[in-house]
């Protein structure tokens, strides 16, 4: 049985729980924790890789802020998610800037160290990139929503996905720590559209707006809205 304090937490992911053991031993133990203050970036787009992280607690970031000062807003990533592969295969710079919101503690898996263990035990390659893969999937899915789906659609789409940790948890969260700025960002929308859509919801019972959250209350109505 792993002994590694986080071991059993990581276990609450799909990705590590379906590693075999021996890959679970090795990821743990060349990990290093990580710490970063609200705010803190971790990586920024053109860094060089620095290896693959998984967060432990809090949320991180993932997105882009263009010269003019206007944020694209990819994916905010919680507890027990895993990200930073794509560098791990092609070994080029950082694709979007990674920064922390609120306290954060991740796991973090130099890449030296990675890559090094990798060259031993190629056979291991195949799972991180089912790791990959399984967000390119989300990619696919969300570019074609984007083109197809009404903006309420997209939006029920989008706050099942971050509910149920982009595939990464089995019980879906109902209190989402997301600032309607931020879903805005993600979906492509005007704030005021998000704002709207979300009131409408609210007021057919569906969601509970706070402050920087949204309750889901009904999820299996919201569910039903991403086939319109």
């Amino acid at each position: 049985m792993n002994s590694h304090p986080w071991h059993t937490h990581l276990l609450t992911g799909h990705w590590y729980s379906h590693l075999p053991a021996e890959l679970q031993n090795s990821l743990l133990g060349m990990a290093r924790e990580r710490h970063l203050s609200p705010g803190q970036r971790l990586f920024k787009r053109g860094d060089p890789p620095c290896g693959l992280y998984a967060v432990l607690e809090g949320a991180v970031r993932i997105g882009a802020v263009s010269e003019q000062g206007k944020e694209a807003l990819l994916s905010v990533v919680e507890s027990p998610h895993w990200f930073g592969e794509i560098c791990l295969f092609d070994g080029q710079a950082r694709t979007h800037d990674a920064v922390g919101v609120g306290p954060c503690t991740l796991l973090h898996l130099p890449q030296t160290a990675l890559l090094a263990f990798l060259q031993e035990q190629p056979v291991h390659w195949r799972h991180l990139a089912l790791l990959m893969s399984h967000k390119l999937r989300l990619t696919f899915i969300n570019l074609e929503h984007l083109s197809v789906m009404p903006a309420a659609a997209r939006l029920a789409h989008r706050l099942l996905l971050i509910a149920e940790g982009y595939g990464e948890i089995e019980s879906a969260r109902r209190v989402l720590q997301l600032p309607q700025e931020q879903l805005a960002s993600m979906l492509s929308l005007s704030r005021q559209t998000t704002n709207q859509i979300l009131k409408d919801l609210q007021g057919q019972g569906i969601l509970h707006l706070g402050y920087g959250e949204i309750e889901i209350l009904d999820i299996e109505r919201l569910r039903a809205l991403t086939s319109v």
